[in-house]
C-alpha cells in the first residue's frame, strides 16, 4: 500500500513563529504561560506542556502578576496589553504578522467609521481568538458576521467597511460582500479581502490532492476551524476521506483492498503527527 504525506500540509508561518518563540523562551525559563492554546492541536499542545508551557484562559490571565505570557499567533485585543503594562507581565508577542497588520487596518477603519456614523464588519467566528483581537481594535463595536446570509444584521442606510478573519472561506466572503452591496442604500460599501492566502491557497491544492488517492486521512485538531474547512474540501472531492486527531483513531477497515492513501492536515497540524499517522497506516 502506498501512503503519501502531502508536503504542503502542516503548520503555517504564524504557527511556526509562535511555537519557535515558545521553545526559545522555555529553553531559558522553567515556566511560560500561553494565553489560550498556542495551536488548535491537542497533541502539539501536550508536547509543549511537557517543556513547561502552561495554557491559561483570560480569566486566569487577569489575575496574574510578575510573569511571562505568550501571545499566540491569533493576536489579542488592546486590553490584554494594557493589563500586562500595569502588572509587570512580560509579553512574548507571537502574533502572526498577517493578523497584526489586519488589526492595524481594522483600528484605522473603526476611527473612520466613527466619524461617518458607519459600521465595521468582521466576517468571522464569534468567540474565535483572532476575531476577539480584531473586535478589540474597535472597542468591541464591530459587527461580527459568521455566515454570508447574516448581512441583514447591518443597517443598509449607513456606510460599511468589511474585513475578514484570516482563515475564513474566500467563496463565503465573496458571497457576503455581494449580499451587502445588493442591499446597501448608503452608496458607501468598502470591502477588504483579508483572508490569508497561505491558508486559502491550500483549498485548491487539497482538492487536487484528495482526488489522487483511494482514501484520504485528514489529520487535525477538533478545535481547529481551519481543519474543518480543509477536511470539508477533501470530503467534497473524495467521499472516502476520514478525520483523525491521533494515530489511535485510525481504523483498519478503512483500508480494505486499498492501494493508495493520502495523508494531509491543517495549518495547525504538526508534521510529526502526520508522520505518526502514516506509520500507523503502513503497519495495518
Amino acid at each position: 500500500m502506498i501512503v503519501e504525506i502531502d508536503q504542503k500540509s502542516g503548520f503555517c508561518f504564524g504557527v511556526v513563529h509562535a511555537i519557535g518563540k515558545a521553545e526559545e523562551t522555555l529553553g531559558k525559563e522553567d515556566t511560560l504561560y500561553s494565553l489560550g492554546h498556542i495551536v488548535h492541536n491537542e497533541l502539539e499542545v501536550k508536547r509543549l506542556q511537557e517543556l513547561g508551557l502552561q495554557t491559561i484562559n483570560h480569566e486566569e490571565y487577569f489575575r496574574l502578576k510578575n510573569c511571562k505570557v505568550l501571545i499566540r499567533a491569533h493576536g489579542e485585543p488592546p486590553s490584554t496589553y494594557k493589563y500586562a503594562q500595569e502588572n509587570n507581565i512580560t509579553l512574548i508577542d507571537a502574533t502572526c504578522p498577517v493578523v497584526l497588520k489586519l488589526q492595524e487596518r481594522v483600528k484605522k477603519a473603526a476611527e473612520t467609521m466613527k466619524k461617518e456614523d458607519g459600521q465595521v464588519v468582521i466576517f468571522g467566528h464569534l468567540g474565535h481568538a483572532e476575531v476577539a483581537g480584531l473586535a478589540g481594535q474597535t472597542n468591541d463595536e464591530a459587527i461580527i458576521i459568521d455566515h454570508p446570509d447574516d448581512y441583514l444584521k447591518l443597517d443598509p442606510s449607513r456606510p460599511v467597511i468589511v474585513f475578514s478573519q484570516t482563515t475564513k472561506s474566500v467563496e463565503d466572503f465573496r458571497k457576503l460582500t455581494q449580499n451587502i452591496r445588493e442591499q446597501a442604500l448608503s452608496g458607501r460599501v468598502e470591502t477588504h479581502d483579508t483572508i490569508c492566502r497561505q491558508v486559502s491557497n491550500r483549498v485548491a491544492h487539497l482538492g487536487q490532492f484528495a482526488t489522487r488517492f483511494e482514501v484520504i486521512v485528514f489529520t487535525g485538531g477538533r478545535q481547529s476551524s481551519n481543519a474543518q474547512v480543509l477536511f470539508d474540501v477533501c470530503k467534497k472531492q473524495n467521499e472516502r476521506s476520514y478525520f483523525v486527531s491521533s494515530p489511535e483513531e485510525v481504523k483498519s477497515e478503512w483500508f480494505s483492498g486499498v492501494e493508495t492513501v493520502g495523508i494531509c492536515g491543517a495549518t495547525s497540524t504538526p508534521q510529526w503527527l502526520m508522520e505518526k499517522v502514516a506509520e500507523k497506516i503502513r503497519q495495518i
